[in-house]
């Protein structure tokens, strides 16, 4: 290999007070039903966010095989779990909402009402007319549902998974480098600068702000891709108000999202990339951590703002957990997808609870 390979977001961690809870919930509502990994384990390599101290935690990782990146369900074991200390509002630094896929926003947004979910507005249209609104799942995590024509299986749901995630930052033209040097979001679909009407009942919405949506130019390689789709990046900087840091004083895995992960091949490669480019891995597991039902390589660091920047290196993971039949995963051509049939065999992982 003589670069990475970005496959697209593997899942946005997601800290929640109950996992089985939140599994079903996320299960019901953004059909998030394939149990790819659950371990219940302690976080040895992230003591540099837990205070100095490892911390027993539970975790799964669910995908729907329509599309998206996966959320990695989070809970500690040992401690509760903190909340912010202040009600977050758009342009906060980090991960302010999660974007989740839709064939069809309106539809969704009438199915989500009849449901009685907590729904933060109505239909809303973005800066190059596309439709979207905002919602809150039962532990205050803000979710945007937008548009997509990436979808790699019909399941008849309403949604596929994450598409994206939007940030907080404090300098735009700075963040726009880094994610868009290191992870390839490179092409920009807006940037405009108002007090958006389309904001107005999102938490800090009437304040005027930068907003500046990007993809990736190139189609994402390797082995899940025809699975986690394209995705999207978008980047909010408040500028009337000085804004807070999302997880200030509180652990990694606390309440709220705690990073965006991405897939990837190549780690000695992109460890070496982030060195010449002025970024540091602040977490590195090595060459293969053990999760539970499957297994890879992780490592960590931070955006200019300090958000957390998860990068997995998949080795192993379970296709038929009934029969033992595991995939291995290292010594296949890195930018090649996996044959369709074995992606959809995933499907057998489908689990009802947790």
């Amino acid at each position: 290999m003589n670069e990475k390979i970005i496959s697209g977001i593997q899942q946005v961690g997601i800290g929640v007070p109950n996992v089985h809870e939140a599994w079903k919930w996320y299960k019901e509502h953004f059909g998030v039903d394939i149990r790819v990994f659950e371990d219940s384990a302690t976080a040895e390599h992230m003591r540099h966010y837990t205070g100095g101290e490892p911390q027993r935690r539970h975790a799964a990782l669910a995908l729907n095989l329509q599309g998206g990146g996966g959320f990695e369900i989070w809970q500690y074991t040992d401690r509760i779990p903190q909340p912010p200390k202040f009600e977050l509002q758009i342009g906060d630094l980090g991960i302010f909402a999660a974007k989740i896929k839709s064939k069809d926003v309106k539809t969704t947004y009438e199915a989500f009402k009849s449901k009685n979910i907590n729904l933060l507005t109505s239909i809303l249209v973005d800066p190059k007319g596309h439709l979207h609104f905002f919602m809150k799942d039962p532990y205050g995590n803000i979710f945007q549902i937008v548009p997509s024509g990436s979808w790699f299986k019909n399941e008849r749901k309403l949604t596929g998974a994450a598409y994206g995630v939007i940030i907080g930052v404090s300098d735009i033209e700075n963040s726009k480098e880094f994610y868009g040097s290191l992870l390839g979001y490179d092409d920009v679909i807006y940037d405009e600068t108002d007090v958006f009407k389309e904001f107005a009942l999102v938490p800090g919405g009437d304040r005027k702000i930068r907003r500046m949506l990007l993809r990736h130019s190139k189609p994402r390689l390797g082995a899940f891709s025809p699975i986690f789709g394209s995705s999207q990046i978008e980047l909010v900087q408040v500028l009337d108000r000085e804004p807070k840091k999302i997880y200030h004083d509180r652990f990694w895995g606390d309440l709220g999202f705690i990073h965006i992960c991405f897939d990837i091949r190549g780690m000695n490669l992109l460890r070496e990339e982030c060195r010449q480019k002025g970024y540091k891995f602040t977490v590195d597991a090595g060459d293969t951590f053990d999760m539970g039902e499957a297994s890879g390589a992780f490592s960590y660091l931070e955006d200019p703002d300090g958000t957390l920047i998860e990068f997995v290196e998949t080795h192993k993971i379970p296709i038929l957990k009934k029969l033992g039949l595991y995939l291995n995963l290292r010594n296949r051509k890195p930018e090649k997808s996996l044959p369709r049939w074995i992606l959809k065999a995933i499907s057998f992982n489908r689990a009802k609870d947790i």
